[in-house]
């Protein structure tokens, strides 16, 4: 038996390529949350989330990554010198904001996330600097399609916040 109220959901499964690093990349997002992004170079998916990591463990389309991979690299190599000049190289300026994952307490250890948006191409490397001091130990950063061919970065940095801490990302 169906619900009355049945909603509308979106599963996407991106995967883009281009001459650039990352080369080839592949998201998964349901309703514009993503879920994962698949590590390449590890051959495994890795959750934005840490509630995923189970999820993350399925293997049951790696035959089908590996083509969309495959595909991806013949097209950049066959059809890329035919586009050269006729695709934008860029879409406007990427827009990073940075904020807490839970209210702030001094004192207390929180995460920083660093959201970045309106980026196109997927193409961009997140540092965080802390008084304009270079920060180590950072996790990775979680690229995500978004509507209108745009994509959105996440990147999460542990800290203990005092009073006096300026952080960039």
């Amino acid at each position: 038996m169906w619900p009355d109220d049945l909603q509308n959901h979106t599963f996407l499964h991106t995967v883009y390529c281009q001459d650039g690093s990352p080369s080839v990349g592949l998201s998964e997002a349901y309703d514009e949350d993503q879920l994962f992004f698949f590590d390449f170079s590890q051959n495994t998916r890795v959750p934005r989330l840490p509630e995923f990591a189970d999820w993350a463990q399925e293997q049951g389309d790696a035959p089908a990554i590996l083509f969309d991979k495959e595909f991806c690299e013949w097209m950049i190599q066959q059809i890329g010198p035919k586009l050269d000049g006729k695709i934008p190289v860029s879409r406007g300026f990427p827009i990073a904001e940075v904020f807490t994952l839970k209210p702030l307490e001094f004192g207390k250890p929180n995460t920083l996330v660093c959201f970045v948006s309106n980026l196109f191409p997927p193409m961009l490397t997140v540092n965080w600097q802390h008084h304009s001091i270079p920060v180590e130990g950072f996790g990775p950063t979680f690229v995500s399609a978004v509507d209108g061919l745009s994509f959105q970065a996440f990147s999460y940095l542990n800290f203990t916040p005092e009073p006096s801490d300026i952080f960039s990302c």
